[in-house]
């Protein structure tokens, strides 16, 4: 994608309902795929206010109509279902500025896809766990997500990238992969693929539970890291799920392993050295424990099961 410019900036920006007088832009967050920029504008009373603008990246996602399609509807339905508990729904859900044409996303000349978001003050966002508190309040917040949305029609929903969690296909492509063994590599890591091939059947168990009618199919997240739910600065509790580009019908233990991949291990993703990874047992009952104790009553006995 091409690289954005100032005049890219201001020219998306005036496209969207926004008060006051462009002020700048400056790159925010640490998010890899869309180009964030947190835009300042300046109102008639002289105090500034700030909001999310993002670029999405339509080389990932193809149909950028359609992933804004599904975030409109996800945040409007959130946001009457806080309203009706009494919460804030300036806070506890994402809020998209429409553009002039009462769109949710401006496109561009070039071909590029906008979105500007309310700015949620007074919040943060972690790419790691600083204590285990982090963690259980993640899984109060994705728990609250799963619950706030149980009645939603996910079957209404685009999907914005296919198969993405389909353990049948990923394990057929893997297969394919020590079949053709394109960098010679398979006879190196021999152990690894006969333990991966001996596993095929955990691949299948949830989706033969899907197609048996047994698990329902439910509005899922599917990016369910730390760093995509909001901590309150005041309270520390988790407040906000963000970056819904990945919302799309699933399963609810879809999010949940999410989750536990990512934050009950004892080492980054990405950390070389092994011998420092290893599954945390503690962690994954703390989240078990905020997930369940918000969700819970949502979900069937059944989704419960298949968590683990």
């Amino acid at each position: 994608m091409n690289t954005i410019t100032d005049y890219m900036i201001k020219e998306a920006v005036s496209h969207f309902s926004i008060g006051g007088e462009f002020v700048g832009a400056l790159p925010f967050g640490e998010g890899h795929i869309n180009d964030t920029f947190a835009v300042y504008f300046q109102l008639e009373d002289g105090k500034s206010i700030r909001y999310i603008l993002q670029r999405i990246n339509t080389k990932v996602f193809k149909k950028p109509v359609e992933l804004m399609e599904n975030i409109y509807h996800i945040t409007n339905y959130i946001k009457r279902a806080i309203i009706k508990a009494g919460g804030d729904p300036l806070r506890e859900t994402l809020n998209l500025v429409p553009a002039a044409d009462g769109k949710c996303y401006y496109a561009d000349s070039e071909g590029n896809y906008w979105r500007v978001y309310l700015f949620i003050e007074n919040a943060t966002t972690f790419q790691l766990v600083r204590n285990p508190e982090d963690f259980y309040n993640s899984a109060r917040t994705f728990g609250r997500f799963q619950q706030l949305l149980i009645d939603y029609p996910a079957e209404t929903l685009h999907v914005t990238i296919p198969d993405f969690h389909n353990t049948v296909d990923r394990f057929e492509r893997f297969r394919d992969a020590v079949k053709n063994d394109i960098c010679g590599r398979a006879k190196k890591a021999s152990g690894e693929i006969d333990f991966v091939l001996k596993h095929e059947a955990d691949t299948h168990a949830l989706i033969d539970l899907q197609k048996s009618g047994k698990l329902p199919l439910r509005v899922t997240h599917n990016d369910t890291k730390l760093n995509n739910v909001m901590i309150d600065d005041a309270t520390g509790k988790g407040i906000c799920v963000i970056d819904l580009d990945t919302v799309m019908p699933g399963l609810a233990a879809y999010d949940f392993g999410d989750s536990i991949r990512f934050g009950a291990t004892t080492a980054e993703e990405d950390e070389p050295d092994l011998s420092k990874v290893a599954f945390d047992l503690s962690l994954y009952e703390l989240y078990v424990r905020g997930y369940l104790e918000v969700a819970g009553k949502a979900l069937t006995k059944c989704e419960i099961e298949s968590l683990p």
